[in-house]
């Protein structure tokens, strides 16, 4: 189900989107209850094992607290799309970065070493991150350096 800019879903005003993945669409959005700017990840699929994993997610995402993994603020249901809502981050992908040029050593240590530190707490509770990748280091789940974030489908 693609969302178009100007459409609402429950408390939440759709701006733009900013992806797509395997497990979901991803789309910038107002929460008009908090004036604040948010994340909306939905599924796309009503199938079951889908639903299932969607709802897994959410519950995992919640379970950590880390300065580097993104805050889950709320889940959602309405007219058949389910849908998590989690911190926005600003920020370009890390292969937008990449594509700019080099990245200096100290910089590429401290970017390594913060998604190591997260994915190590997530992984200290049973959480395995399904999607890490230079693409799509730059939308939600896992926070880095200057912003920047990782997509992660658990």
């Amino acid at each position: 189900m693609a969302l178009s800019a100007g459409s609402r879903l429950g408390p939440y005003h759709i701006l733009s989107p900013l992806g797509e993945g395997g497990f979901g669409e991803v789309y910038k959005a107002r929460d008009t209850r908090l004036d604040r700017t948010v994340a909306i990840k939905i599924l796309p699929s009503a199938d079951p094992e889908l639903k299932a994993r969607f709802e897994r997610e959410a519950k995992a995402i919640a379970s950590l607290q880390h300065p580097h993994i993104c805050t889950l603020h709320d889940v959602g249901h309405q007219d058949g799309t389910d849908y998590l809502v989690m911190e926005y981050l600003e920020g370009e992908t890390l292969d937008k970065k990449i594509a700019r040029g080099p990245i200096k050593l100290d910089e590429a240590l401290k970017i390594g070493i913060e998604i190591a530190d997260a994915l190590a707490r997530a992984h200290r509770t049973g959480i395995v991150h399904r999607d890490l990748k230079p693409a799509t280091k730059g939308h939600h789940h896992l926070r880095a350096p200057d912003r920047f974030s990782a997509r992660c489908n658990i």
